[in-house]
């Protein structure tokens, strides 16, 4: 389904947007924000899955992040449920390259993540795709949006609650 947000419309009418797809239907997303060590570069990763994520879609991530970026890599993430999959940790353990450290528990604030997904529900605010391809086109296109600008990731940086120094 769509996030909603205010518009216009003549009084009395509720503008009502129809589409074909099936309110079950979900396109779940995995991503990083990552940040050069000197802090001279920020890069979005991101991978969708139609089904529910599990602790491979979570490794499948993991390696495409030690393809992608050299040296040590330092993981902040939340606590959620899948990071500690047996699975999951059999992987880190076996990568020493992945340095992971955890989140307060309910502490979206402080995730730049949260902030990119924010910025991804509001570009689809308001916009009805009419079937899954529609959908899944609109969403990589606010990913798109994020990762081409710099200023748009070290917005997700600032406004987390985390102590960054840029």
């Amino acid at each position: 389904m769509s996030p909603l947000k205010r518009t216009w419309s003549p009084r009395g009418q509720t503008p009502i947007l129809h589409t074909s797809i099936d309110h079950k239907e979900r396109l779940n997303l995995i991503g990083a924000v990552c940040v050069s060590p000197r802090q001279r570069k920020i890069k979005l990763h991101v991978q969708s899955h139609t089904q529910a994520i599990t602790g491979e879609e979570v490794i499948i991530f993991l390696k495409h992040l030690l393809q992608c970026v050299p040296g040590p890599i330092v993981m902040v993430w939340d606590k959620h449920p899948i990071h500690g999959r047996r699975k999951v940790k059999d992987f880190l353990v076996k990568h020493p390259r992945l340095h992971v450290y955890n989140f307060p528990t309910a502490a979206p604030e402080l995730n730049p993540t949260e902030f990119v997904w924010t910025q991804v529900t509001d570009y689809l605010a308001g916009y009805a795709p009419w079937n899954s391809a529609e959908l899944r086109a609109r969403v990589r296109a606010g990913i798109n949006r994020v990762r081409r600008s710099p200023r748009r990731l070290w917005a997700c940086i600032s406004g987390s609650d985390l102590p960054w120094k840029y």
